[in-house]
């Protein structure tokens, strides 16, 4: 079971402290990202084959039926990690736009972790981007059909992340994608990547502006500042080492989004109703509007990029 949230820790951000009441419940998590899609056959055979994802139902024709829908929900077991919502009179996003960097895939183990890794290699290299040991985890890079980033990752067991003054030691070193599936690819494992479980880990955006993303998911939201820079910013909720992060690498300044393909909606996951209706409250107090549909609190930030909040 990958269960990022369980830690023993201790909020501590001198700089910027909140009272208890206005944090995220440490026990907070993500689901599944929702993509507009142009091509959703395009989609739904990389994200099978490429990345071992399987359509998820509740009946033997419930991809198909689905799919005629114009919806395809995909995941590993019964946990979903996309959806793919098909929307092909909608104009592609912008380059230096606010939206999606990437949606991180968080694997239980090395092993499962190369295997997916090797299935990108074999079924869709061009889309590639790279690789990168972070200290708190290990993780590859690549682009689906449509250009949403992927993040493939693994992380390294918490003891073995170092915390200074509330803040967690990140780092981008060098990782062979090579070595790292020689070393850890099992017969098992390789014959069945997509039985192995997965959840999504973290979601990471572009903004137009660090400053106004901390106002917004700290101060209002409730998430905890876990790493700063002039040009990123990562929180968590429980002392993870990020459940959101937002950067400017390649959007400083962008405004509000129009409604284009690629993301749809990012969706969080608190344990309990009232964690909710907390949440809601902490919205209005900040002028923030929002709506629940009996299912979820649904908000945008100050980029219009949606954000859904239910309880377990």
């Amino acid at each position: 079971m990958i269960n990022p949230a369980a830690a023993t820790y201790t909020p501590t951000t001198p700089d910027h402290v909140l009272a208890p009441d206005d944090l995220l419940a440490a026990a907070t998590s993500m689901d599944a990202v929702t993509l507009y899609v142009h091509d959703i056959d395009a989609m739904v055979d990389f994200y099978t084959r490429a990345i071992a994802l399987e359509v998820i139902g509740s009946g033997s024709d419930s991809g198909a039926a689905d799919r005629r829908a114009g919806v395809v929900t995909l995941g590993r077991g019964t946990v979903p990690l996309i959806v793919l919502r098909h929307a092909p009179d909608l104009p592609r996003r912008v380059r230096g736009s606010a939206g999606l960097f990437h949606t991180a895939i968080l694997f239980e183990s090395r092993a499962a972790l190369a295997a997916t890794v090797l299935r990108v290699a074999e079924v869709a290299p061009q889309l590639y981007t790279g690789s990168g040991d972070h200290l708190v985890s290990e993780a590859f890079y690549l682009d689906d059909p449509e250009g949403n980033g992927i993040e493939l990752y693994v992380d390294r067991p918490r003891d073995e992340w170092t915390w200074a003054g509330g803040r967690v030691a990140m780092d981008t070193l060098a990782l062979d994608p090579n070595a790292f599936i020689r070393e850890h690819l099992t017969e098992e494992i390789a014959a069945a990547p997509g039985a192995q479980n997965a959840i999504v880990g973290h979601v990471h955006l572009q903004v137009g502006d660090v400053a106004q993303a901390r106002s917004f998911y700290v101060d209002t939201v409730g998430f905890e500042v876990t790493v700063e820079m002039p040009s990123a910013l990562f929180v968590s909720a429980g002392g993870y080492h990020h459940h959101m992060a937002m950067n400017t690498w390649a959007s400083m300044g962008a405004g509000p989004r129009a409604v284009t393909l690629g993301l749809g909606e990012v969706s969080i996951v608190v344990p309990a109703p009232d964690d909710v209706a907390a949440l809601a409250d902490r919205l209005a107090h900040h002028q923030i509007a929002s709506a629940h549909d009996g299912a979820a609190l649904t908000f945008t930030d100050p980029w219009k990029n949606r954000i859904a909040v239910s309880a377990a």
